[in-house]
């Protein structure tokens, strides 16, 4: 498992993109538009049994023993410094008492994590996930504490609990404590956001004196390279692309291929181009994001999602964001409406020029406009902020589950979205993705589902044996870098929705 004490544990630089086939920077847009025993069957697997054995907080080896025992009292410490700047901020009596009992509950649960302490039911504080939460500790985790539960369900209770030291309250209900470095971390991607603001700002236009054939290269190579650019998100250096012109970029597209290439390197599970054959002849589909971090990662997977309409492969797309404040920085609707509003409206980078900053209100009010067309819909169902992993939707969100079935692709953004789409327990690095995720693979009806992770935590799949052992051996953090990454796909079991479209055809 990972050695977080050996340097290559430390986390991963800039990743360099060579992205040569995105379009230029348009600084003028503003004057012209305003095999073993294991896996376990499926009989056998809950929460507190997974397929492979679950990473657990005693388990010293593993990223999970860091986590529970440093990481998460650091967030919660954190998390309570920001309680403090929002009660000194007030002048009503009433609310600073409210918001001192939020406090008091924090640090119960501070407490709590510190002593090892049982995990107990969640209080009824009429959110719809209770239901959830209290069946699945009554039935898997009677007894079990912080360490001995497995990491993946005892960090998810620990961010629901928090949850609690708010929603109990009268005038806190909705405080996100992780808001504030959300917003300020966009803040501070000034040079890369304008990376992709001042060439997306403008709609994409076609050649008019291309072929077919080279028209659908330059979009397969555009498509490539901006998952990319969702896949790394906050750990690209966007601001190194080369400002490319008409000329150069027509020069570069003949060997595009080998320029994406070379960014490919670090992607040790590479279905990029399965990717690109399945959504090659798709026209008007339906793309779902199951989203990962708020601010500039939302911002490229915005970007990605507006070109996939332009393009014509997507109607719609639905991202599916958080009820709650999760994990630190996961997209709440409130993150979603702050970016799109702070981009058409506000003024957020002082140093930027005017031409920067019209690009950043062009793109935010054609975001908001394919909102107010339906065009993009955003989702929070409750499931996603729950211990379940998964596996687990069919059975414990069914219609959650059925609502994807409808999607011609569903995304999957992150580290922790992986984690729970694998069951985030030892699983050998070369099981296949689509074993590794069981249900969501094989299940009747099942969507073609698309990992875009940046590896950051114990679990890897559908990586050779050779390829994984190897990074064991010669950097013994590879797996909690984020160095690295997976780009994964399943194809799932679409005959249903195959059947239906050629009855549709012949009717």
């Amino acid at each position: 498992m990972g050695d977080r004490g050996h340097a290559s544990a430390r986390p991963a630089g800039k990743t360099l993109l060579n992205l040569g086939n995105l379009p230029p920077k348009q600084m003028n847009f503003a004057m012209d538009a305003s095999s073993a025993s294991y896996p376990r069957t499926a009989s056998r697997v809950d929460p507190n049994n997974p397929p492979w054995p679950a990473y657990r907080g005693y388990h010293e080896y593993s990223f999970a023993h860091e986590t529970m025992g440093k990481r998460l009292p650091t967030i919660l410490g954190n998390a309570m410094t920001d309680v403090i700047q929002t009660l000194n901020e007030q002048w009503d009596e009433e609310k600073v008492l409210d918001l001192l009992r939020c406090l008091d509950r924090m640090h119960i649960l501070m407490k709590e994590l510190q002593d090892n302490a049982e995990l107990r039911p969640i209080i009824d504080d009429d959110e719809g996930d209770i239901p959830l939460w209290n069946k699945a500790i009554a039935k898997y985790f009677r007894g079990k504490d912080f360490m001995s539960a497995p990491w993946l369900f005892a960090e998810a209770y620990k961010y629901r609990r928090l949850h609690e030291c708010f929603s109990l309250s009268r005038y806190w209900s909705h405080y996100d404590v992780f808001f504030r470095q959300k917003c300020d971390t966009f803040s501070r991607s000034s040079t890369a956001v304008f990376e992709l603001s001042t060439r997306f700002a403008l709609p994409q236009k076609q050649d008019s004196s291309l072929s077919l054939e080279e028209a659908q290269h330059i979009k397969k190579l555009l498509f490539l390279e901006l998952t990319q650019v969702s896949l790394w998100g906050n750990a690209t250096d966007l601001s190194l692309l080369i400002n490319m012109t008409e000329d150069d970029i027509k020069k570069i597209q003949s060997t595009g291929g080998d320029h994406l290439a070379a960014t490919e390197k670090n992607i040790l599970g590479n279905h990029l181009q399965r990717v690109w054959e399945l959504v090659a002849n798709m026209k008007g589909g339906r793309i779902d994001f199951v989203l990962d971090n708020a601010g500039f990662e939302l911002y490229c997977d915005c970007v990605y999602a507006d070109w996939l309409i332009q393009s014509g492969i997507a109607r719609e797309v639905h991202f599916h964001g958080k009820r709650i404040p999760w994990f630190v920085s996961d997209v709440t609707r409130k993150d979603w409406n702050w970016l799109l509003n702070v981009m058409a409206y506000g003024s957020l980078f002082p140093g930027a020029t005017r031409a920067e900053e019209q690009s950043l209100r062009e793109l935010g009010k054609r975001w908001k406009q394919y909102v107010n067309e339906g065009k993009w819909i955003y989702e929070q169902h409750p499931f996603w902020c729950t211990g379940y992993t998964f596996w687990s939707i069919s059975s414990e969100a069914p219609d959650l589950f059925h609502y994807l079935c409808e999607s011609d692709l569903v995304i999957f953004k992150g580290d922790l979205n992986h984690r729970k789409l694998t069951y985030d327990c030892q699983a050998p690095s070369d099981t296949p993705f689509d074993v590794a995720i069981g249900p969501l693979a094989s299940e009747e009806g099942a969507p073609p589902v698309l990992s875009l992770r940046t590896v950051k935590s114990d679990v890897v799949v559908d990586v050779p044996l050779d390829v994984s052992q190897k990074l064991d051996k010669d950097e013994p953090g590879w797996r909690i870098s984020g160095k690295y990454a997976v780009v994964l796909l399943s194809d799932g079991d679409r005959k249903d929705k195959t059947q239906e479209q050629k009855n549709g055809n012949s009717n």
